[in-house]
């Protein structure tokens, strides 16, 4: 008896736990709209995140975007948030592997929806919607892996410190080359390179 309400316990626990994980980090602070975005994020297709998931328990997410090496365009930044509540309900998952179709990983965000998002307060969306996700893809109960092919770049870079390691295969890098556009590190990729390598 002691056994089963133990276990009971901690499934219990550990539900709460995820559910706490799915909140949003925002809600309506500083003015951030999800839904707003989410459908101005709609108005720029292309690519895709693809799941697969197998019966040991291992995922894989693939950026399939190669004509604009792995790009995230709006739709993708949509997908990689589903996708992220997929494997937060995925019982029997253990680990996760995130890669780029093609031979590059991630050369960030497709910077014709960066532009075409004119105004300050959609920016700012934009960047608090990306953070939101990977912080959710930080915090799920998988041991992630970043496998970079080629070049992980700006927003992929970002995406690369969501991950709890990163495997790289020989002459791939992992660039913030934010500064050159006279941008900071939106996604949250920032602080937790600073978590990852150390303040100096």
């Amino acid at each position: 008896m002691a056994i089963f309400l133990w276990k009971n316990l901690l499934q219990i626990t550990k539900e709460r736990i995820l559910q706490q994980r799915r909140v949003s980090l925002y809600n309506d602070a500083h003015g951030y709209e999800e839904e707003l975005i989410k459908k101005k994020l709609q108005q720029f297709a292309g690519g895709s995140i693809n799941l697969s998931k197998d019966d040991n328990g291992i995922g894989m997410l693939t950026l399939n975007n190669p004509k604009l090496m792995n790009a995230f365009t709006g739709t993708m930044m949509l997908e990689l948030q589903e996708r992220v509540t997929e494997l937060e309900n995925w019982k029997n998952g253990k680990g996760l592997i995130i890669y780029g179709a093609g031979n590059t990983f991630c050369s960030g965000s497709d910077l014709n929806a960066v532009k075409a998002i004119s105004n300050s307060q959609d920016g700012m969306n934009m960047c608090m919607f990306m953070q939101n996700t990977l912080t959710r893809l930080m915090r799920l109960p998988l041991i992630s892996v970043a496998l970079v092919q080629g070049k992980a770049v700006g927003g992929g870079a970002e995406l690369t410190t969501a991950c709890d390691f990163r495997l790289m295969t020989p002459g791939s890098e992992i660039r913030f080359v934010h500064k050159h556009m006279g941008l900071v590190p939106g996604w949250g990729g920032g602080a937790r390179l600073a978590r990852i390598v150390g303040g100096g």
